[in-house]
């Protein structure tokens, strides 16, 4: 069981009646702004907004709806700014929840765009003829995983883009400052639930924004995609390791509630993944020559797999194979090459020849 202190109690009062939380100033010149996600079961996502000598810096933005960006004007007005004081906008990861208002939001401004570079890399204006390439290539990947027809032709999410011409000011890697005048935010490279996900660390002001790190009652979704590394879990649980260390800081997440207790939230954490790799091996141990699809739909799930939409299915099956990946670099299963790829058990034999490679 987690042990971690409760600090939004507004917030999680808000989460436990299924309402939007109120503005909240968590530190003077440091406010928490909550923009919806419809028809979402995550409800909104937090906006962190920081006062500065000329205006506003933002972490994060809100997902592309008009609901959310009056939501995050209508905040932004509570801490006594308007939209076009935003100067600085640093961005946790691509998803459409952290970084969708954007180019909304360089309509009315020009604040400076900050991001990890592996997760700028993919948000360049593209054309049709890219995203259809990149669609065909997500459903042979769902192909390659066992996926039946009606999970592989369903329309994909498209993530939002920079506009034409527009690129990051900054690429921030690990350590880096934001320079905001007044405090003292610098970027921690914290790869998993995104191959450039980061989170921001003050020291001075005591606080870390944890986006979708570290989050005080669920488990971030760490997939295979094509906008992952090869190994993304390994790289999260490696994550999860560097973030232990941190001081006893207040954790600001993207979603639900603030806390305290970064430690014992990343030991429980780090339990349940290895907990999820001895439940797919016990599954495979049963039911040899599984592709992932089948795994999948095995294993345990907060809800039965059947009540899942299709868009949840594949994050099932990318958050599966992330873990079987895992089980494979541990030598613990092997795939068949082909199409669908299966597991089983690696005999000894091949896990020498795994070894070797």
């Amino acid at each position: 069981m987690t042990t971690i202190e409760v600090t939004g109690h507004r917030q999680r009062e808000a989460w436990a009646e299924k309402v939007l939380p109120p503005v909240e100033e968590v530190r003077p010149g440091l406010w928490s702004i909550p923009v919806p996600m419809p028809s979402n079961p995550l409800r909104y996502v937090l906006i962190y907004a920081l006062a500065l000598p000329d205006g506003i810096a933002l972490i994060d933005t809100g997902w592309n709806t008009d609901e959310s960006w009056r939501a995050l004007v209508d905040g932004l007005h509570v801490t006594g700014h308007d939209v076009a004081d935003v100067r600085h906008v640093s961005i946790t990861h691509l998803h459409p929840d952290h970084f969708g208002l954007v180019p909304r939001l360089l309509e009315h401004a020009d604040p400076v765009l900050a991001m990890h570079h592996n997760d700028a890399r993919h948000l360049h204006h593209v054309t049709e003829a890219e995203i259809e390439r990149q669609i065909d290539g997500a459903q042979r990947d769902l192909e390659i995983h066992g996926a039946p027809t009606d999970v592989v032709d369903t329309g994909f999410r498209e993530i939002a883009r920079l506009p034409d011409g527009r690129t990051m000011d900054v690429e921030l890697d690990n350590g880096d400052p934001l320079n905001l005048p007044g405090w003292n935010v610098r970027a921690l490279w914290t790869p998993g639930h995104t191959a450039g996900h980061l989170c921001f660390v003050d020291e001075d002001a005591g606080v870390i924004f944890t986006g979708d790190h570290l989050l005080p009652r669920i488990s971030p979704n760490v997939s295979t995609n094509r906008f992952q590394s090869h190994n993304p879990l390994s790289e999260y649980l490696i994550s999860l390791a560097n973030t232990e260390h941190l001081p006893d800081l207040e954790a600001l997440p993207s979603h639900e509630y603030r806390f305290r207790g970064l430690a014992d939230r990343v030991t429980h954490l780090l339990a349940h993944h290895e907990e999820r790799l001895d439940e797919i091996t016990a599954a495979v141990a049963a039911e040899p020559q599984s592709t992932a699809w089948d795994i999948t739909r095995s294993v345990t799930w907060s809800r039965p797999f059947e009540q899942l939409s299709v868009p949840l299915s594949r994050m099932a099956l990318g958050e599966t194979n992330a873990h079987l990946v895992v089980l494979q670099q541990r030598g613990i299963l092997s795939p068949t090459e082909g199409v669908p790829i299966r597991w089983s058990l690696t005999t000894p034999s091949t896990a020498v020849e795994e070894t070797s490679r």
